[in-house]
């Protein structure tokens, strides 16, 4: 059960992804995110953790600050109820949509693992193009 973002946290590691997490805690810069990932492709990217039990995502100034600065690579995980099913991936660019709309913005995946597998292909070779 999701109750607290260190439970988020706790069902990501239990996800058995490609990705090797390293949980950020830093009190010198303000904003920066809760996770810093990195994927088989060898790429990295930032997570920032988020719980709701209601529509809104609440972020202080210095999180928006970060994501509008850095709107490449960067990625919001929002709980939005306790089935892991639930879980939201939105990219960091639109944490400004994702303020004011809430959860009323359609995320880039839905569900926990299909935001693992979304973070997992970050950076591969699309044999397409």
């Amino acid at each position: 059960m999701i109750k607290l973002e260190k439970d988020l946290w706790r069902e990501l590691k239990r996800n058995k992804s490609k990705i090797n997490w390293t949980r950020l805690e830093n009190r010198a810069l303000f904003g920066t995110p809760d996770l810093l990932g990195y994927n088989s492709n060898g790429h990295f990217f930032t997570v920032e953790l988020k719980l709701t039990l209601v529509n809104k995502v609440r972020f202080s100034p210095h999180q928006i600050s970060f994501h509008v600065k850095h709107n490449l690579n960067t990625f919001i995980l929002v709980a939005c109820d306790p089935d892991p099913q639930l879980v939201r991936l939105y990219p960091g660019a639109w944490i400004l949509d994702l303020q004011q709309k809430g959860l009323k913005l359609e995320p880039l995946r839905e569900g926990l693992q299909a935001c693992c597998l979304e973070l997992e292909r970050l950076g591969a070779c699309d044999p397409a193009s």
